[in-house]
């Protein structure tokens, strides 16, 4: 699946009807790939009702309810807030009625066991007028399954913010690709299960959905005469006497991700609890205060910063360093400082904050990182020249190049403290597997989330805590490869 904002979207059907596609045609396509989608979870006998607005969403449900009639469900048609307004949609109740259908008038009373909105769409602005207000109450309120088709109505396309109600789908069937709006909040908790229809146009949007497929295909296949110094030298800079697990967290997503071997600059005490789950790691005692000072040791491949560390003053001389460095370095938790320079870097920077970090990073609060975090991220990853990892459900990467990457895997599990340790050792890790840079944090930050899924398979989310990822990692790992 590809995201699209609303004027792409605009701008794709406009170049449709220049290239001979009518918007009739189209609407044909879209109602028919919707229906087909529709049937599986549905029997004959179900009391439907198709809600449908003035534009071209009701002229999709039109659509969907001729296709559906034609193969014996039962279907209302009906228009709650007055009868079609634009072309495309009026042709198309035009031939719905030559076809011997009639359409019903909206009656609260009645009960249905499907209701189906194709109401607004992405041409949705707030407030809600009362009227549309009043018929996604009604919806709201019935003991029926809810569909809706592209966006819920009251939610927008391009950003999470909403009114105080939205239909409530537990499907939503997108045209064409995913509007941005079913990844930020508080929208996407309007949107249900997801999945997007074609429409029979060419798909072209710099936003996409991670799949599995993606990630199988770009893991490194491992050479059976490779050595140790095949894949790399990973540098952990993480941990204190306070924060001694933050390292040893750090350290099994690293050592289990394939780095051929691992140095961690930490204190000795922090060093003593990680060397029992972790023997396989090397030392660098006092390592942050040492490459503040400008030590660095040799041949190191990939660094990672920040997982336990709280001493800011030697974060910052640390980072005047690690930029000149030929490694690309990730940067989370404690080294997650705002500068008031641009970031400049011999090697690949990348960013791994939660929302909260982020908030500190750019100024924005949470709320409005939340319901525009494609935007956001994008914008910080271009004007940084770095690659972000918006952390958090969908978590968002964005590529200084305009790529971005919405992640579909992990579930709560993952809201424990120290998940996030994990995955930065895992990137730092993958960062020496990979050829691929962006391969590399794409499927970091998918495998991550892959574990917390593979976790509820048998057993509850809210009891996974971090050190899980030890003996999940190695599972998930042989099921991808």
């Amino acid at each position: 699946m590809q995201i699209y904002h609303a004027k792409t979207i605009k701008e794709i059907d406009q170049n449709a009807e220049r290239q001979g596609f009518s918007l009739f045609t189209l609407m044909e396509n879209a109602g028919r790939g919707l229906a087909e989608k529709i049937k599986p979870l549905i029997k004959t006998d179900d009391r439907m009702i198709i809600l449908c607005g003035k534009g071209n969403n009701g002229g999709d449900g039109i659509v969907i309810a001729r296709y559906l009639l034609q193969e014996g469900f039962n279907v209302t048609l009906t228009f709650p807030l007055g009868m079609p307004k634009t072309e495309s949609a009026k042709e198309h109740l035009h031939y719905f009625k030559e076809q011997k259908f009639k359409i019903d008038s909206w009656n609260r009373n009645e009960q249905f066991d499907v209701i189906i909105d194709a109401i607004l769409g992405i041409g949705t602005t707030l407030p809600l007028r009362e009227n549309v207000r009043e018929v996604i109450s009604w919806s709201n309120s019935k003991a029926a399954l809810r569909i809706s088709v592209d966006v819920p109505t009251g939610v927008q396309s391009d950003d999470g913010e909403t009114d105080d109600i939205a239909f409530l789908a537990d499907y939503t069937f997108a045209l064409h690709g995913v509007k941005p709006s079913a990844f930020l909040l508080p929208s996407s908790t309007y949107y249900g299960k997801l999945d997007a229809v074609s429409i029979g146009l060419k798909q072209n949007s710099n936003v996409h959905i991670t799949s599995r497929k993606r990630v199988v295909e770009t893991m490194p296949k491992r050479d059976p005469d490779a050595h140790k110094g095949t894949f790399g030298t990973s540098l952990l800079l993480a941990g204190s006497d306070e924060m001694p697990g933050s390292a040893l967290l750090a350290a099994i997503g690293a050592i289990r991700c394939g780095t051929g071997k691992l140095l961690i600059g930490t204190t000795k005490f922090a060093a003593s609890v990680i060397a029992t789950v972790v023997p396989e790691a090397t030392y660098l005692f006092n390592g942050l205060e040492r490459v503040a000072r400008g030590e660095f040791p040799g041949k190191i491949t990939a660094v990672g910063i920040g997982p336990g560390i709280n001493d800011e003053e030697l974060v910052r001389k640390a980072l005047d360093h690690l930029v000149e460095v030929e490694a690309p370095l990730v940067v989370d938790a404690g080294a997650l400082l705002k500068r008031e320079d641009h970031w400049v870097a011999k090697s690949p920077l990348i960013f791994t904050p939660h929302p909260g970090e982020f908030s500190r990073l750019t100024g924005y609060s949470v709320k409005e990182i939340q319901a525009n975090r494609l935007e956001v991220a994008i914008k910080f990853a271009k004007k940084h020249n770095v690659i972000l990892v918006l952390k958090g459900n969908y978590t968002v990467i964005a590529f200084p190049d305009g790529e971005i990457f919405i992640n579909p895997t992990g579930n709560s599990g993952l809201a424990k403290g120290g998940s996030g340790d994990v995955l930065t050792g895992m990137i730092v890790s993958m960062l020496n597997t990979h050829k691929s840079i962006k391969d590399a944090v794409i499927n970091a930050v998918y495998i991550h989330g892959l574990c917390a899924e593979k976790w509820a398979e048998n057993y509850g989310e809210g009891s996974m805590v971090a050190s899980d990822f030890n003996k999940l990692l190695p599972v998930v790992l042989k099921e991808l490869v």
